[in-house]
């Protein structure tokens, strides 16, 4: 785990349903006062189907999941900001060694609040993680890391080429992985409920498209898959 630590640092600094969600039209809603009418434009409303879980293995798995990307999700969140403003503040500093010093005070910053709580990902929450740093700003760990690393000892780069194994490269891709689209369906039903603060994507996504693509999708099969692979 030590060995991700510096890049995810230098980025910082359901179950699936087995009916599909409705997604109702935006509607106008009247409102009668005496003799008057009000029209009041409501935003689209989207209705998630209550879950429902084939057995009871498969509900534990798909919670154990929810919690892993429970813990992921907030720090691509702040990755995601941190780009921001890291690019905000190097806006109009052309010297080469005044943005490696700006980078270089944004790295240790993030050192100091955030080390302590990436230490105690695992495995699982740092796949997850590498994979929503992608969904999140819309480069790879690679590509930021080719960005970025100037700043970075060199045996911090080096270090992370195999971690979590999972390619650096690896891109966020709902579409084409299951596990990706139980992430992705994970995160919308936590936008909706509150459970987790919403940033939008950085890359398209179309998640009732998803939805209709794996509304047959058989949780239970897809992470004991994964836990196979990986946690033996």
């Amino acid at each position: 785990m030590k060995k991700s630590l510096a890049i995810l640092l230098l980025i910082f600094p359901l179950l699936l349903v087995s009916q599909n969600p409705k997604k109702e039209q935006a509607l106008d809603e009247f409102y009668i006062i005496k003799n008057d009418s009000l029209t009041i434009p409501l935003d689209e409303v989207v209705v998630f189907d209550q879950r429902h879980f084939n057995s009871k293995k498969e509900k534990r798995y798909y919670y154990w999941y929810y919690k892993k990307v429970h813990k992921a999700y907030p720090f691509a969140r702040i990755a995601s900001d941190t780009l921001v403003e890291i690019n905000e503040q190097l806006k109009g500093i052309k010297s080469n060694r005044k943005r490696k010093r700006k980078i270089k005070k944004i790295q240790e910053y993030m050192e100091g609040e955030f080390s302590d709580q990436l230490k105690k990902l695992t495995k699982t929450e740092g796949r997850i993680l590498i994979k929503l740093v992608h969904r999140q700003t819309g480069e790879t760990m690679y590509e930021l890391i080719k960005e970025y690393r100037s700043g970075w000892k060199a045996f911090w780069y080096n270090s992370t080429a195999n971690m979590f194994r999972l390619s650096l490269k690896k891109e966020y891709n709902p579409s084409e992985e299951a596990l990706d689209f139980i992430v992705e369906d994970i995160l919308q039903r936590s936008f909706k409920n509150g459970t987790l603060e919403k940033r939008e994507p950085k890359i398209d996504i179309d998640y009732f498209q998803l939805l209709n693509q794996y509304h047959e999708i058989d949780i239970e099969k897809e992470i004991t898959e994964y836990i196979d692979k990986y946690m033996k």
